[in-house]
Parts: structure tokens; C-alpha cells; sequence
């Protein structure tokens, strides 16, 4: 379970089993979104936030923070993407202790 970012309480994370297309989940305090971010010819063209099956959706304020910190560090998440499921790299976890926007 790849932690990529800690950010104004909010895990940002892949599971280790992921699939495509690339996604990233948020977690506070038991609760979980999804961000699918959709790449076509290497350049992010959009992202889709969803609540994650059997588990309650991150509150409005977290949802908030969570679509902040996905769209200013989409094209990092993909290139981590890359490292950790194509090329078998570790990627280390960064805590954001400032705004992005």
C-alpha cells in the first residue's frame, strides 16, 4: 500500500494490487474517495472523482483538499504510477504542510 502524500489530514494513497486506469485513493478517518486520472498520449486530459464501494465518501472540506492536491500533482501521481507498477520502484511518501492552490 504505496503512501504517496499526507496533506491537511488526508492519506493519498494507491493499494498495492491497483489496475488501470491510473487511480489514487484519499482516506480520513475511515472514510475514502477515488481519483481516476485519465492520460491520453502522456498528457492528462481529465479527472473523475468517485466514492469507493463499501466504505463512506471523504466529508466536503476532505473532498476539497483531495481535489486540490490531484490536480496541482496529477502528472507526479502518473510518473509514480509508472514507477511502482511498470518499473518496480519504491516511491516515498511527501507531506504537504502548505495550500497548493
Amino acid at each position: 500500500m504505496p503512501k504517496l502524500y499526507e496533506y491537511f489530514g488526508l492519506i493519498i494513497m494507491f493499494y498495492s494490487n491497483e489496475h488501470e486506469p491510473v487511480h489514487v485513493h484519499g482516506k480520513c478517518q475511515g472514510r475514502e474517495s477515488k481519483a481516476e486520472i485519465i492520460v491520453l498520449n502522456g498528457t492528462v486530459t481529465e479527472i473523475r472523482y468517485s466514492d469507493v464501494a463499501g466504505r463512506m465518501p471523504l466529508e466536503f472540506r476532505e473532498m476539497q483538499h483531495f481535489k486540490e492536491i490531484i490536480s496541482a500533482r496529477a502528472d507526479d501521481i502518473v510518473q509514480k504510477w509508472i514507477d511502482f507498477f511498470v518499473l518496480h520502484k519504491s516511491v516515498r511518501p511527501e507531506r504537504i504542510t502548505g495550500r497548493l492552490k
